[in-house]
Order: C-alpha cells, then structure tokens, then sequence
C-alpha cells in the first residue's frame, strides 16, 4: 500500500517519501495509535473525543497524531487506509476503524480485549501521548 502511496505522492516516480516514512514511524511507534482531531486533552471533535474516552475508560496507554496540524500526514494515512475520515484508531499498526466502531467494540467489550492483547492496558497510563515526528 506505500508503495502505491509513494508512487501516488511522486507523480508516478516510484521513490520513498519522508511523509511515508513519518506515518509508518508513528504507525510503528506504540501498540495503539489514535489519529485525531486535536489532542487527547483537547479533542476538536465529538468522534476523536468519544474515542479518547472509550480508550481511557480501558485503560489503554496510547500514543495520538494531531491530524489538524499535519495535513500530509493526515492525506498520507488517509490513502494508506482507504479511508477518508478521522479519528482513526490503529492497534499493532493494523487499522481498527473510525469512531463508530472503536465505540461498538468498546460497548461489546472487543476493544479491550484488544488492547490487552496488544499490551495496552496500563492503569496508570491511560492519558495519551503525543507522537512528534
């Protein structure tokens, strides 16, 4: 999928771009990694602050990209995923989804398990930590 990203990014010249390799970076840079609107102290929107809620009340430590304050990081992830709206929510690099299902699997109980099983849950740490790259 970067490849193709790369190559969409580079007017068809097929050659890593930084972006690319921030996102991955980030991507790579926590067990879950929220990609928001604004900050987990600060949502500026209802979908990302529902989201930072639900991984609070799991106790999940968690690592957040301010989307509004990247604009080729956010079309970078955007294409990397195939989809087109944030927050979004990824456990071990894979993409979880959007508000509305990290908020299913969370009433479910699904999400926890997740983030347990990706080593997330931390009862002290649950507030959210800013990725800078």
């Amino acid at each position: 999928m970067f490849n193709q990203l790369a190559t969409t990014l580079d007017g068809g010249k097929q050659r890593n771009s930084p972006t690319i390799d921030r996102v991955l970076k980030q991507m790579s840079s926590a067990p879950v990694v929220l990609y928001m609107k604004g900050t987990a102290d600060l949502p500026q929107c209802g979908f990302s602050a529902n989201v930072v809620a639900a991984l609070r009340a799991c106790n999940a430590a968690f690592a957040y990209v301010n989307v509004l304050d990247d604009i080729e990081a956010r079309e970078a992830v955007k294409l990397h995923s195939g989809w087109p709206t944030f927050p979004q929510l990824y456990v071990d690099g894979e993409l979880v989804g959007d508000a509305d299902i990290a908020i299913q699997l969370y009433k479910s109980g699904e999400l926890r398990q997740l983030l347990v099983s990706a080593d997330a849950v931390h009862p002290r740490d649950s507030r959210g930590v800013a990725v800078g790259f």
